[in-house]
């Protein structure tokens, strides 16, 4: 295959359905892996090699490499410069501290000014006024977290997101460091940064590392500023994206690292370094999380009961009427793993 192209549907498997008042009215192909805490493949459906572009599954790299670079994140600035956020007012908050410690301001984000997808925030927005923020960008604490590095180096700030400006070619460096492979393809992600295509095995060996690196990891991978990612992420779970949402709701209630990104794409790891990767084909991620922690349970990487008290959680019903008529449940190739 290609390095431009992912893999198609025909090697994809069938990873969840949607199901209506009885009828199966959509399914979603996908692929997926679940990796031992040694790197060996336990499970793989689909086509688990070819290329992905990982999108902000990348981000705990990326806010590694800022860290490398000589940036003093600590505690909740650390799950931020990871976060996928809702854009909440603690969220902009922390946010706005960093820019500030940086000597920096919010019109130096080059991601995109956009509404928070917190009610609250952007009821206080519209309140007040000030309208769409580059604070309340999902991706704005990487940019942070980029443009401290900058600051910290003596680097460009106008140019920090062009592929070939020293912190993305550190992140690059990174990504390649802790993915154990090339990147296929670079591409531009939603914010503006650059983004990497990597296989999901590759994705699923990386998580393996930063899960590990608190408890020494291996060699440079389980360094301490890789111990304090994956902490700070299980210590401000909050931060990395919102209170009630599904990546927050399984690093709170089930101490593992979770990261989703656009298109489908969603990463777990637990602190043994048992990782899943999963890309759903359409790019749909509302059966990613059921799909992830069912296969983690299925590999004895985590406890079935308190992974079914999750997904009551955070698996949403499927609605007629404002109630609940259907429900998300497992593709034939995942539940298969159960029998």
């Amino acid at each position: 295959m290609a390095n431009h192209s992912t893999f198609t549907a025909d090697d994809a498997v069938e990873l969840a359905v949607i199901e209506r008042s009885g009828f199966v009215e959509s399914r979603h192909v996908g692929s997926a892996v679940v990796l031992a805490g040694d790197g060996t493949v336990v499970t793989a459906l689909g086509d688990i090699h070819a290329p992905v572009l990982a999108r902000s599954t990348l981000k705990p790299f990326q806010a590694l490499a800022a860290m490398r670079s000589g940036v003093p994140l600590r505690g909740a600035q650390v799950a931020l410069a990871c976060a996928s956020h809702v854009g909440s007012l603690d969220h902009m908050d922390v946010v706005e501290g960093m820019l500030k410690a940086a000597g920096l301001r919010e019109s130096d984000l080059q991601c995109p000014a956009e509404w928070p997808q917190d009610e609250e925030a952007r009821a206080w927005l519209v309140r007040s006024e000030i309208g769409k923020r580059r604070l309340a960008c999902n991706c704005s604490g990487k940019h942070a977290a980029f443009l401290w590095a900058c600051v910290v180096k003596g680097w460009d700030k106008h140019s920090y997101l062009e592929p070939n400006h020293p912190l993305q070619q550190l992140v690059r460096q990174t990504v390649e460091e802790y993915t154990e492979e090339r990147s296929a393809h670079l591409g531009i992600d939603g914010c503006g940064a650059p983004v990497a295509a990597v296989s999901l095995t590759a994705l699923a060996r990386a998580y393996s590392h930063l899960a590990k690196a608190p408890g020494g990891g291996s060699g440079q991978l389980g360094d301490a500023r890789a111990a304090t990612v994956a902490t700070s992420m299980l210590d401000y779970p909050w931060a990395v994206q919102g209170r009630s949402r599904d990546n927050t709701v399984v690093m709170r209630e089930l101490g593992l690292l979770a990261k989703g990104g656009a298109e489908g794409v969603l990463v777990m790891a637990t602190p043994q370094g048992a990782s899943v990767a999963v890309k759903v084909l359409d790019g749909n991620r509302r059966a990613t999380t059921l799909v992830a922690l069912t296969m983690l349970a299925a590999a004895d990487a985590v406890d079935i009961p308190e992974v079914a008290r999750v997904l009551d959680d955070v698996v949403q019903p499927i609605l007629g009427g404002g109630r609940p008529v259907g429900r998300i449940r497992l593709g034939r190739a995942v539940s298969a793993l159960l029998d």
